[in-house]
């Protein structure tokens, strides 16, 4: 794997090092402070181009186009608050996505399944153990935005969000994000129709650059990309992982997600 990820100045695979140790503290304390961490230059270039190479012919043929009008929680319905509360504005998100039974041979999928890197992201999420995702089509997605196509203010269901830039566009598709927006305890309606109006300066921007590992927490982090500019999609990785085995999604979900419920091919699928 060394010649797919910069260990040398990315230890993830020896997270009881003393490197590994100073690695995992700074990413606990980003978490800590920012709501993420990032590993800019995790996938070497040259992995970087293969991982492009192998999936952009899949997302050109085969990715489904999700095209969605929502609100920021993904649910027309929240308990407290009226229909027309400026909370639940309304706008929309485009992109094309692949799962991961599409592309169960690739150099993402290897990165995704390396125990090691699984094992480094439990440490720095405080969390005994993670499982990837049993789901064959959940576990692993690969979205491109093109141009004028944006993933649209949102919260995540799940508590982090892991993700790694395969390619980004020539201009365009930053990541914005405000951590620390809402908490279990407090869903903060009236700060979260001042970030839909523009009117939160809390709003961070963070333009990733390829190859770069991009873990926060996504359920109480509001965020969003901004709309890609010119002909090169932008192409991320989205990674899931649980804390128990066996999770997989719905048949309702599969198809709101991707426009299917049955993997493309028949027969065992990577595992935990």
């Amino acid at each position: 794997m060394r010649q797919v990820l910069d260990l040398d100045r990315w230890p993830v695979h020896a997270p009881g090092g003393a490197q590994g140790r100073a690695l995992v503290a700074r990413c606990r304390k980003a978490l800590g402070e920012a709501g993420m961490f990032s590993l800019d230059g995790l996938v070497r270039p040259e992995a970087l181009g293969a991982c492009v190479a192998e999936v952009e012919p899949v997302l050109a043929a085969e990715a489904f186009t999700h095209s969605r009008d929502h609100n920021i929680y993904f649910d027309d319905e929240i308990a407290g608050l009226a229909p027309g509360h400026p909370a639940l504005d309304r706008f929309t998100t485009v992109n094309h996505t692949i799962c991961g039974d599409q592309i169960p041979a690739s150099m993402i999928a290897r990165i995704y399944e390396w125990r090691p890197l699984i094992d480094f992201l439990a440490a720095t999420l405080e969390k005994p153990r993670l499982y990837p995702m049993a789901d064959p089509l959940g576990r692993l997605n690969v979205m491109a935005y093109r141009a004028g196509e944006r993933l649209n203010w949102h919260f995540d269901r799940a508590e982090f969000t892991i993700t790694i830039l395969l390619q980004a566009p020539a201009a365009g598709g930053a990541f914005q994000y405000r951590s620390g927006l809402r908490s279990e305890t407090d869903p903060n309606y009236g700060g979260v129709a001042r970030l839909l109006a523009g009117d939160d300066t809390g709003v961070r921007t963070m333009p990733l650059s390829p190859g770069t590992l991009n873990v926060f927490k996504g359920k109480n982090t509001a965020h969003r990309t901004t709309p890609v500019e010119g002909a090169r999609a932008r192409i991320v990785a989205v990674f899931s992982y649980y804390e128990a085995p066996d999770v997989v999604f719905s048949e309702t979900e599969r198809r709101g997600f991707y426009g299917r419920t049955r993997p493309v091919a028949a027969g065992p699928q990577p595992g935990a």
